[in-house]
């Protein structure tokens, strides 16, 4: 994986982890003005989960890294996003998969005692091209 820089997040957390993570999947956007994007094509994916907190848990974790990489690349890897639960009723664009993706992290994070937030998520679907997604409920300043 290549060295990237993400936007910051303003927050008062005090520890923020930010985990890298690729997956390989297809999708379809099934809409006549997606153009060339209305036929099921694949890419890799590359994530990066920016998480905060302010208390770590018995192994001074904030959340142990590997937990995030299963949570996403576990259900989504070598995947038909347009089949996946996940995605049922939704169009897989990658503003929602970035969506989904942050809906996924908090519900396993909301679970956690030391009550970790994620705060971000940017999902890169080509060089060229990705997408940022941050809840407007969470005020982190």
């Amino acid at each position: 994986m290549f060295q990237q820089n993400y936007p910051s997040v303003n927050h008062n957390y005090q520890f923020e982890l930010n985990k890298d993570f690729n997956f390989s999947a297809a999708h379809y956007i099934p809409s006549e003005d997606a153009g060339k994007c209305m036929r099921t094509h694949g890419h890799t994916y590359f994530v990066n989960l920016t998480i905060g907190g302010d208390t770590v848990d018995h192994n001074g974790f904030l959340v142990n890294f590997s937990e995030l990489k299963q949570l996403v690349h576990g259900q989504f890897d070598h995947q038909l996003l347009n089949e996946l639960p996940q995605f049922k009723g939704k169009i897989p664009s990658t503003e929602i998969v970035a969506q989904t993706i942050y809906e996924m992290v908090q519900s396993s994070l909301d679970q956690r005692p030391n009550k970790p937030q994620c705060l971000q998520v940017y999902v890169r679907e080509t060089p060229t091209s990705y997408v940022i997604y941050r809840p407007k409920e969470l005020n982190h300043e």
